[in-house]
């Protein structure tokens, strides 16, 4: 089985946890990605952000997104899956968690996503549909 090593999007690049959901919502765009992991000034994960959050949390409720900062919108520990992980337990924690994205560390470093993109170009076409079912419902 593969690791997460070898099937994620490595560099993942993060957003300021002190950065304007605006800027976040920029660099999405300028990234072409619909999420981008929220990192403090230690460098450590501090979250994920997803277009989702920015339409839901920020501009349904008319919160201005210029002065929303995007470390407000972190909710608890981040779900992520160590880079040595293989891709059983990828499936197991995003099925556990329902999630599509799940941030690759290596000690408290970020060095990737896996996304369900990566695992559906690396993984047999069964898991992947269980995975889908999982998370999409």
């Amino acid at each position: 089985m593969p690791t997460a090593r070898e099937i994620m999007t490595p560099e993942a690049e993060c957003i300021a946890a002190d950065a304007s959901v605006s800027e976040a919502a920029e660099k999405m765009a300028s990234l072409d990605v619909g999420a981008l992991p929220i990192c403090g000034s230690d460098d450590r994960l501090r979250g994920m952000l997803t277009d989702r959050d920015i339409v839901v949390k920020v501009l349904a409720i008319g919160k201005d997104p210029d002065f929303c900062r995007t470390g407000e919108l972190a909710q608890g520990k981040p779900v992520t899956i160590g880079a040595d992980d293989d891709a059983k337990e990828i499936l197991r924690t995003m099925v556990a968690y329902k999630v599509r994205r799940l941030p690759v560390i290596d000690g408290h470093r970020l060095v990737g996503i896996v996304a369900l993109a990566d695992v559906a170009r690396a993984l047999p076409d069964a898991p992947v549909g269980d995975l889908m079912s999982a998370v999409t419902s």
